[in-house]
């Protein structure tokens, strides 16, 4: 196993002076890891303090829990409220274009 020291600048085997790198190799951005930080929360159902990943995966499991976004949509996507599909841009899906729909226009006194 080569053993590397800084040289001029330049990292280079110890025992060569061979560069570690060749030249078309130092012109690309090494491979940096990514290190993501975790925000420390108080548990919902007990108060605790969850502060890393790993106690975050055990608190869900424990309280049989599981994260928003693994929470799948009723409708699987489709749109189904007038309302927001106008609102948007869209349309109502075709499956419930026929359906009777339960949001009801507010009236106008009463603030969004």
């Amino acid at each position: 196993m080569s053993i590397y020291v800084l040289r001029d600048g330049v990292m280079v085997d110890k025992a060569t002076g061979a560069p570690m790198l060749d030249q078309e190799q130092a012109k690309r951005v090494p491979a940096i890891p990514m290190v993501l930080s975790f925000k420390p929360y108080a548990c919902p159902i007990t108060g605790k303090e969850i502060s890393t990943l790993g106690q975050h995966y055990g608190n869900l499991k424990k309280h049989n829990c599981v994260e928003a976004n693994e929470v799948g949509s009723p409708t699987k996507g489709e749109i189904r409220n007038p309302k927001f599909a106008k609102k948007h841009g869209l349309q109502v899906s075709d499956r419930y274009k026929d359906e009777p729909h339960k949001w009801q226009e507010r009236p106008s006194n009463v603030p969004e």
